[in-house]
Parts: C-alpha cells; structure tokens; sequence
C-alpha cells in the first residue's frame, strides 16, 4: 500500500473531523452465514469468507471462489475466529443507478488521474470505486439518493464541498476527498476504507471492521477484485512492452 501517503497533522485533524461529521449510523437484515474474523495488531477487524497460509503470508479471501483477496503478514495476525453473517442490508449509498441526468461526454481517466494525483492516491483504486459505484456514468441516481460517478449522498456532498454531484468533476473530486479521508482514519486499510464508504464509517466502528452485511462484503469484493485485475493488466502491458523492446533491440545488434 506504498501508494498512499502520510499528512501533516494539521490535514490529518482535518480528515478525522471530516469523517466525524459524515458518520452515518446503518441497520442489517439478519440472516445468517459462516464467515472468519481475523484481528490484527494495529487493532483493526477484517472479516473473510477464508483464509489461507502462504510462507508466512495469510491470504484472507472475500469470496468462495477465491478471485478477489488480501495478503497480510502472520505476523500481523492476533487470532481468527468465527462469525455468522447477515445476508443482506440496505445501503445509503447502494448504487442500482439508473441514470436521471442527460449523459455527458467526460474525460474520466484525465478526472481520475487529477484527483488521485492532488490526494496522493493510485487512479486505479478510483477507477475501480466508480465502476462500483456508478458504472461511469456522470447522471446516475441510487434508490437511496445518492447522485453521480461516486455516488455521493447530497449531505455527503454538501459536507464536502460539492454543489452538482452530476458534475464529473465535483463529484470525482468529492469522491476522492471522502476517500483519502477514510482511508487516513483507517490507517491506509483498503479494506475498511471502503467497507465505509459503502456503509458508513459509524457501521465499521461499531463492527470494529467489515460490517458483517453482504451488500458490504459484496462492495469491497468488487472494488478490490476490480483494482488487482486493473494492476495485473498494467504489469501484463509492462511486460509486453519490455519483450518488444528487448526483441527490436536484439534484431538491431544481428549482423547486416
């Protein structure tokens, strides 16, 4: 996680009041799954559907299948135990978004890289909330209210500055600021980050980690599925680039 970063305190204080006035209390429907709490040192919960050992290296799996997952160190580790998930919940800012604005040409990426770059943040990561959030679209509008790319909830929104979330630009940069700040009260935890964006950060405090809703551990599934296969396409195209380079360079140096 060497892509985030370190504030001065003056912003830090900042963030955490900023999280302090946008934290919303959430309710579950109960219905119950096996699921695994693992407790680190820093303090932090993170719950999994399993967890495997790699040499030192605890691989905590969000799902079944295996597709979307964390590595922590075992180290980090204070022990593992079992919880019963509630099935499902009703999210603020759950995105089944149709879109109630006129569409508008945006240049996300250019958004995107901006945004990150003024918070210190990997595009990636946003591009992979916003495909969670809102699909990309600049006009979409959840069940609950919440509006545009990052689906922000208009007191979200209103708390952060933004006056037309279906501004691709204000709501992308919103979106970005609500994310570093979250990101900075959970000590650079993806995990938890966006297990508060979707559901609060009041829900992760009291959970004391990943809320224990599926919508929730759906979300982050997604996210951070979405983000390590948006990473692996970047290493992919790295490698492509430097086996042409190599082979041009060796056809360059064959006798003529």
């Amino acid at each position: 996680m060497g892509y985030f970063h370190a504030t001065t305190s003056m912003k830090t204080q900042q963030k955490l009041a900023l999280i302090s006035a946008l934290a919303l209390l959430s309710s579950c429907v109960a219905t119950a799954r096996a699921a695994e709490r693992v407790i680190l040192r820093t303090g932090s919960n993170l719950i999994c559907d399993h967890a495997k050992n790699f040499n030192g290296t605890v691989r905590l799996y969000m799902t079944p299948s295996e597709d979307s997952y964390l590595d922590v160190a075992a180290g980090q580790i204070v022990r593992t135990e079992g919880v019963r998930e509630p099935a499902s919940r009703v999210s603020a800012d759950s995105a089944a978004a149709p879109a109630a604005q006129p569409s508008q040409l945006v240049d996300l990426p250019r958004l995107l890289d901006e945004a990150g770059a003024a918070h210190h943040l990997d595009p990636d990561l946003l591009a992979s909330v916003v495909h969670a959030e809102s699909n990309g679209q600049p006009g979409a509008v959840s069940r609950a209210g919440a509006q545009g790319l990052m689906q922000l909830m208009p007191a979200t929104a209103a708390d952060l500055g933004v006056r037309n979330s279906f501004a691709a630009e204000q709501n992308v940069a919103g979106g970005t600021a609500y994310l570093d700040a979250l990101l900075m009260y959970y000590h650079e935890n993806i995990a938890l980050a966006l297990a508060a964006y979707n559901a609060g950060p009041a829900a992760v405090d009291r959970y004391h980690g990943i809320p224990p809703y599926a919508e929730t551990r759906r979300y982050v599934e997604r996210v951070i599925h979405d983000f390590n296969q948006r990473k692996l396409r970047e290493a992919r195209q790295r490698t492509v680039v430097a086996a042409s380079w190599s082979s041009l360079a060796a056809i360059a140096a064959e006798p003529r």
